[in-house]
């Protein structure tokens, strides 16, 4: 055992004298000692019911033999965060988050970790933690949330956004808005559409390191603490066969969940962390994978934001072994890699129905035979960008018209509200990537609003920046290279002709390359004055095309 460096022999003595200090038992003592690594909160919904969890999580591990001992990992709430100066201390969590795990579990020995993440970073943070660390690994989400109801339908945060965008088109009063206030949100758990957290939580399955159930059993549901409870007898096998983060997230299993990611119409956030995560384990993903991989996978599920079924939809049609179950007719998932399970992709898919055929489309009727989301490459995004297709309405899969150029979200913000956008524009939001936020804020508020005025199926977003999971429309982020780091979207001038084929593709300016080089002359990209962490994630970060990582060199 690991931890036996800490505990064991004359020369640990005073270790063990600490360890008695904690109040534990000789019997205790001689355990594994199994790491829990808890997201528990009281600022973030997703993470609020975290407490139950991980006590289940330690029941389960002290069933099976072993010392269970939490310790913490912070959480920030990206829809509280939104809109304001909080969104730039999103992202860059996720690195505090794998940080701080590493940090703990090495200076205390720990045999083996159980991950208890629920919200945006959380997820890939720790997954990154667990590739980083290679010592047995299991994951168990705090869960999703219920759907709200307001007016006889089922609705989400999403909806809640684009509520304020109708309340200020005059499209609602003030008495709907409030309704959708007091009902979009109506339990603890990750907010209830397939947006970044649930996305991370469902290919946390596909990927080999969760069990089945641990992206869609809602937060509410008991079945989620019997999850917790397996969870922790879990680890103990791992540990017990040597069964590793990197032995499982093998590239087969990063290519399953992309794969996975084209047909449930993940978050576009997957495509900054998934490269982040693979990067831990020494594979490479370019997002070219992504279109190679989109091309010939089905996209068979419409959740909120592109259509009107939740998390719990999902869960009661079979959840993501159904939907893997389903795509693998077409031979798509490599099937004989190993899991958390102790059991192969093939052997925990095997007899997984789809359950309601409206929910996960057979593939014989997928909502289109290529993926949820695309890379688009062109002269305003040479190393890419990335799009929600299925979430696009489809007169905006091909769409041309005039810029109308914006240094930050906040200005956007006002011109949107303020009614100076207008059918056809191509709103461009610049210096808000990773460097240039920093932090790479997402945009949920300029699209909401697009969206709440009525405006989502003539007017298109380009940003450097990130949307949340929650975004719908033709919100096309990640442009890489970013403003700040001396990109082409940083020369486009208001009026500049932008021409988007998702279908192609392909993003480009109608501008020559000799205007552009023009243009370049004497040209500085806007900097900022920040302090503190942000500072130092600005100077270390990489483009969103390589999924934001930081750099070592």
């Amino acid at each position: 055992m690991k931890s036996n460096n800490m505990k064991k022999g004359v020369q640990c003595a005073p270790q063990r004298s600490l360890l008695h200090a904690l109040g534990m038992t000789n019997e205790e003592i001689s355990k594994p000692l199994i790491g829990i690594v808890s997201s528990y909160n009281e600022i973030v919904p997703g993470h609020m019911n975290i407490d139950k969890i991980t006590n289940a999580v330690k029941i389960g591990v002290a069933m099976a033999g072993g010392n269970p001992v939490v310790f913490p990992a912070i959480a920030v709430c990206d829809g509280i965060a939104m809109g304001h100066q909080g969104m730039k201390y999103s992202l860059i969590t996720r690195d505090l988050i794998a940080d701080s795990t590493e940090a703990m579990a090495l200076a205390h020995a720990f045999d083996a970790l159980v991950m208890i993440p629920n919200c945006d970073k959380n997820v890939p943070g720790l997954l990154m933690a667990a590739a980083r660390l290679n010592i047995p690994a299991i994951f168990v989400s705090g869960g999703p949330m219920l759907a709200g109801h307001v007016q006889g339908h089922k609705t989400s945060l999403s909806s809640m956004f684009e509520a304020v965008g109708s309340y200020n088109a005059g499209k609602i009063t003030a008495e709907e808005l409030d309704e959708y206030e007091n009902k979009a949100c109506p339990s603890c758990g990750s907010c209830s559409g397939m947006y970044t957290a649930n996305s991370m939580n469902c290919l946390t399955e596909v990927l080999g390191m969760a069990l089945r159930g641990n992206g869609t059993i809602p937060a509410v549901y008991s079945d989620r603490i019997q999850l917790a409870k397996r969870a922790g007898m879990k680890i103990m096998e791992l540990l017990e066969k040597d069964i590793k983060p990197r032995d499982i997230m093998t590239e087969d299993a990063f290519r399953n969940a992309l794969t996975m990611d084209m047909a449930l119409g993940c978050s576009t956030n997957s495509m900054l962390h998934l490269p982040a995560i693979a990067h831990e384990c020494g594979i490479e993903l370019n997002l070219d994978i992504a279109n190679e991989i989109s091309s010939h996978t089905p996209n068979l599920c419409h959740l909120a934001p592109a259509g009107r079924t939740y998390m719990e939809d999902l869960n009661e049609a079979g959840g993501i072994y159904a939907v893997m179950n389903e795509i693998n007719k077409l031979g798509l998932l490599k099937t004989d890699l190993i899991t958390v399970t102790g059991k192969t992709v093939a052997e925990n898919i095997s007899g997984c129905i789809n359950k309601n055929p409206d929910i996960i489309r057979p593939v014989e009727n997928p909502y289109s035979q290529t993926g949820g989301i695309a890379v688009l490459r062109g002269n305003l995004a040479p190393d890419g960008c990335v799009v929600k297709r299925s979430a696009v309405a489809p007169e905006m899969l091909k769409h041309s018209g005039p810029a109308k150029v914006f240094n930050s979200e906040e200005e956007a913000m006002a011109a949107i509200t303020g009614g100076k956008i207008v059918e056809g524009d191509v709103v461009v939001i610049r210096y808000e990537g990773p460097k240039g936020g920093p932090g790479m804020r997402e945009m949920l508020n300029p699209t909401s609003a697009i969206m709440g005025m009525g405006l989502g199926s003539t007017v298109a977003l380009i940003t450097d920046g990130r949307f949340s999971g929650a975004t719908r429309g033709a919100s096309i982020g990640h442009v890489s290279p970013e403003a700040a780091a001396g990109g082409n979207i940083g020369l486009v001038k208001d009026g500049d002709i932008i021409e988007i084929d998702i279908n192609a593709n392909t993003i480009n300016i109608k501008v020559s390359d000799e205007e552009l080089a023009e243009r370049r002359k004497g040209w500085t990209p806007l900097k900022k004055d920040v302090k503190g962490y942000l500072a130092r994630y600005a100077a270390l970060v990489t483009s969103a095309d390589k999924g934001a990582i930081l750099s070592t060199n």
